[in-house]
């Protein structure tokens, strides 16, 4: 071997010699004989370094994989000699291999396995048996060799073609029959060869078998010897996670359900003898979470059990199924309710479908009652913080927490349907206690108790937030509870989580302000002041700006009364931070963005005058206006890139201000009745200079383009003399990326005024093609993933403005650019939907090709294009579905086939007969289409229902 490349497979090497110790294995993987190189080395032990020799298990990997069936009979002995030897030498070494050598040798005999077990090597595991005997050494290559090929055979996680899962099964068939009830004796002689005296290796075997348990016969494992067993390694504590596990495994396994519930009750009554049902003894947190999920399990096994029992009609069987769940709930609770969170969570799958039972049940005993409180009242108490959470800085035991958190909402949500009654009086009962003294309780339960309210929302489901009507003991609690939250001055309370959780449940509840209005004024006050708006913490500031626009719109005419007044108190929150003034501003420009969208429906839901809104709203976007022009001068003056762009962005966010506050509008008649189209049309003004602005051009360019995209819609026709400029500034010396989101501003347009806008789009036409083409033939980086990415996106973005031309009925766009352009775009489009494998551009480029079709194959159509029709049309609907990469499995090419139909049927209704004496006499025959199919393919065509041919044509 070349030494020298193989210096560089040891990690600290520099990168030359790895990048030629890359560039080795690559030729090694093709070479016909560097194999053997490899596999003597290893049979040998011809290398001490550990890097070398993981390095040959790769090269011989490859091979297995890759390349086997082109050796002879004799080299594939090799491989299976060069392994035994290799395993034999495993026990005389003075040192064992490293761990990853290990598992690389063990996925190299797995991977042999899989090939030649069927046929040439069926004794596999009795020869490695026969190697390793109750050698410790060998024991670990054999079980590490029996994880390997279960991770071959059954592991989820690896997506199988079909042919490989046909295989698999057939090798777990064969296995069962020929050697799975020798492997089992083996398993159960280490077990009781190690059980005492190497916890490694007896822990490993009962890793193995928790993983065969699946997928052999059961009694083979769930019989006395075993279990007896694996319940004398419960008690010993090096054993009994692995020993828990394995238990799971084998309750978890499906079985007849009268059979599954013995083996559970079995295993139940032995646990509880052991003394592992009293949890309080136990201060081993990994073990119990083991514990927890073993206890969950059976839980489960048990529900499943009494829900087929139900299904068949045993009731009697059913019923002693269902006491043996009721008699896990008191050990299931006591695991709920642990103070580890990850002990809490495995459990509350058998929870949660206990829940279910009651809920399909018609009437619950006291007994089942108590059980749903305790449930209830441990929920409660798990939601709660701890005093660890870090709230300034959440890492990933909060974000632990909060997933913990979604688990504990979905059992409360559970409670709800079994028994809405209980969980609303539990609640308020929880809430009002808090509330009475939440200025001498701590934060977590203040948060909770208001937490709770909150998700009642969910809990007690209505339609449109209609919670303050209907039921009147539930409105009645509600209610009480929401005036309590606002009048009790909880608002004030000096802890984040209550302050967000106040604000989140005040939004939740809007409803309620249409009940008791007389609460709004404290309410705004508590989002303007220091508790919101203002907080000391950025996270409350920005969460409440968004909550705040929430708040304002839904309460719409409610808000009359305060509109002035609050304009005036987030007049300050509105200032664009100019970056040279160092002043950190309260809120950051995506906050503000929900400021100034609220100031505009305050405005335009106002009861004012269209004079008095006019005047409001120049107020509001004249000092925008102004900050703009100052700062584009400054921005044309800038030498500094770093400047450059913290002006191009501060631009970019008055833009987008201004395009907020229009969100106010639903269309051009609001913007009229409220005289606002004035103030807009003065803000386009100010902002299209920046498009002629050379520096920083892609963030001037988004901003305006957005803006326009909202004028459109308020403005409408108002806008239109100020497109020709603006398209033709965003056309110079653009990107893939411009043109992507130029162009859905002039589907816009097109689709909305149609020909209105014939002239301009008639002289834009060419300049656009031309812009776009100029980028898709700049060459690439051959393996440049996002350069092509973008490419794509571009030709999908030109071939929708080409359908939005065609489709808005204004084909003269295309039919007034000269013959050579038509023809030109013409071949764009069917390019587009034979040559490029990108079903979502084929199926447009067939839309607009049966819109042509519709529209110029007529007698009266264009010169030539009858002629086009035939020559490219009609064989690009044949060659896009023949090509290898048209995948009919895949949803969008079943879309792209239908309009492919379309137009074939398109083309038939415009042509007539003509178009069958084609395929019939000139074109399928010249396709070698055999007679009788040509014929059934005319027959399907010729039916007047369209989806007769298109079925046709999918099959």
């Amino acid at each position: 071997m070349d030494e020298q490349a193989l210096l560089g497979l040891n990690p600290n090497a520099d990168a030359d010699f790895r990048q030629r110790a890359l560039a080795y294995f690559e030729q090694l993987k093709i070479s016909q004989d560097a194999w053997q190189v490899c596999a003597e080395a290893l049979a040998q032990s011809i290398y001490s370094d550990d890097h070398i020799k993981f390095f040959c298990f790769q090269v011989l990997e490859h091979q297995i994989k890759f390349k086997y069936s082109e050796l002879t009979e004799v080299q594939q002995q090799l491989i299976r000699e060069t392994l035994i030897t290799w395993l034999q030498a495993q026990m005389l070494n003075p040192q064992p291999e490293k761990t990853f050598i290990r598992n690389k040798a063990a996925q190299v005999f797995a991977l042999l396995f899989v090939t030649e077990y069927l046929t040439k090597w069926p004794k596999f595991f009795f020869d490695i048996l026969s190697v390793v005997d109750l050698n410790p050494r060998g024991v670990d290559m054999y079980l590490r060799i029996l994880m390997a090929v279960d991770a071959e055979l059954v592991d989820r996680d690896v997506v199988h073609t079909s042919e490989e899962a046909r295989r698999n099964t057939l090798l777990k068939d064969t296995m069962r029959e020929q050697c799975i009830p020798s492997l089992v004796e083996s398993w159960y002689q280490i077990l009781q060869n190690y059980q005492y005296n190497n916890s490694e290796l007896t822990c490993q075997c009962l890793e193995v078998v928790g993983a065969y348990v699946s997928w052999i016969d059961l009694s083979l494992i769930a019989n006395e010897r075993f279990i007896n067993m694996l319940l004398g390694h419960m008690s010993v504590e090096v054993l009994r996670e692995e020993a828990c596990d394995c238990l799971f495994e084998i309750v978890n396994k499906g079985m007849d359900p009268i059979d599954k519930t013995k083996l559970v009750e079995s295993l139940c009554q032995v646990l509880q003898s052991a003394g592992l049902f009293s949890i309080d003894q136990e201060d081993d947190v990994d073990f119990l979470a083991r514990f927890s999920k073993l206890v969950n399990g059976m839980g489960q096994a048990l529900i499943t059990s009494w829900t087929k029992l139900i299904k068949n009609g045993d009731m009697k069987s059913a019923q002693d199924t269902l006491q043996a769940i009721e008699a896990k709930v008191a050990l299931m609770l006591q695991l709920l309710i642990h103070e580890d969170d990850d002990i809490s969570s495995n459990i509350i799958g058998f929870c949660y479908d206990y829940l279910h039972i009651l809920k399909q049940l018609s009437a619950l005993s006291d007994q089942q009652k108590a059980n749903v409180e305790a449930i209830m009242l441990a929920v409660m108490k798990k939601l709660t913080y701890d005093e660890e959470y870090n709230f300034e800085n959440e890492g990933e035991d909060e974000a632990m927490f909060v997933e913990y958190r979604k688990q504990l909402k979905l059992l409360l949500d559970r409670l709800a349907q079994v028994s809405p009654e209980l969980l609303l009086a539990s609640v308020r009962r929880v809430f009002n206690t808090t509330l009475q003294n939440w200025q001498t309780t701590r934060f977590m339960e203040v948060e909770v108790a208001i937490r709770l309210l909150y998700m009642l929302a969910e809990a007690l489901p209505v339609s449109h937030g209609a919670h303050f009507s209907g039921d009147v003991t539930k409105a009645t609690a509600l209610q009480d509870m929401m005036r309590t939250l606002v009048t009790s001055g909880v608002s004030a309370y000096q802890h984040t989580s209550v302050t967000l959780e106040f604000f989140e449940t005040v939004v939740r509840y809007e409803k309620f302000f249409a009940v008791e209005p007389q609460h709004i004024p404290t309410v705004l006050m508590a989002f303007l002041d220091h508790r919101g708006l203002r907080h000391t913490s950025p996270k409350v500031r920005s969460r409440t700006a968004y909550l705040f626009s929430r708040f304002v719109k839904s309460l719409n005419k409610q808000m009359n009364p305060f509109i002035e007044d609050v304009l005036n108190r987030i007049q300050d929150l509105m200032e664009l931070s100019p970056p040279e003034n160092g002043y950190q501003a309260l809120l950051s420009s995506d906050d503000q963005l929900f400021i100034y969208e609220t100031a505009g429906v305050l405005i335009v839901n106002s009861e004012y005058s269209a004079e008095r809104k006019q005047v409001l709203m120049r107020n509001l976007l004249t000092p925008l206006m102004e900050k703009f022009k100052v700062l584009l001068d400054k921005l044309m003056m800038a030498q500094d890139e770093d400047r450059q762009m913290a002006l191009a962005d501060c631009l970019n966010h008055a833009v987008g201000f201004a395009s907020r506050t229009s969100k106010a509008f639903s269309n051009k008649q609001t913007v009229k009745q409220c005289g606002c189209s004035e103030v807009y049309l003065d803000c386009l003004q100010t902002f299209l200079p920046a498009l002629s602005c050379p520096l920083q051009k892609e963030v001037l360019r988004s901003g305006v383009r957005t803006f326009l995209h909202r004028m459109i819609i308020c403005l409408e026709e108002e806008v239109l003399p100020f497109i020709p400029s603006a398209s033709e500034h965003m056309l110079k010396d653009c990107e893939a990326k411009d043109l992507q989101e130029f162009i859905p501003l002039i589907n816009q347009i097109t689709a909305k005024f149609k020909t209105q806008v014939s002239p301009f789009l008639q002289q834009m036409f060419m300049p656009l093609l031309h812009a776009i083409f100029e980028v898709l033939l700049l060459p690439a980086e051959e393996n440049d993933q996002s350069a092509a990415l973008e490419k794509q996106m571009l030709r999908r973005s030109y071939f929708a403005f080409l359908q939005t031309v065609t489709g808005s009925g204004m084909s003269e766009v295309i039919a007034n650019q000269g013959a050579e352009n038509v023809e030109r775009v013409l071949f764009t489009v069917i390019q587009g939907a034979v040559d490029y494998p990108d079903p979502i551009a084929q199926k447009t480029c067939f839309i607009i090709l049966s819109k042509l079709v519709e529209l110029w194959g007529g007698k009266d159509g264009p010169v030539g294009f009858a002629d086009f029709v035939y020559k490219h049309i009609v064989p690009a609907c044949f060659l896009a579905p023949l090509k290898q990469t048209f995948d009919l499995a895949d949803a969008q090419t079943v879309l792209a086939l239908s309009e492919c139909a379309v137009t074939l049927k398109t083309i038939h209704l415009k042509r007539g007969p003509e178009c069958i004496q084609y395929l019939q006499q000139e074109y399928l025959p010249s396709l070698q289409v055999a007679p009788e199919i040509i014929q059934e393919f005319c027959q399907a065509l010729q039916q007047p229902d369209a989806k007769v041919f298109k079925n046709y044509l999918k099959v």
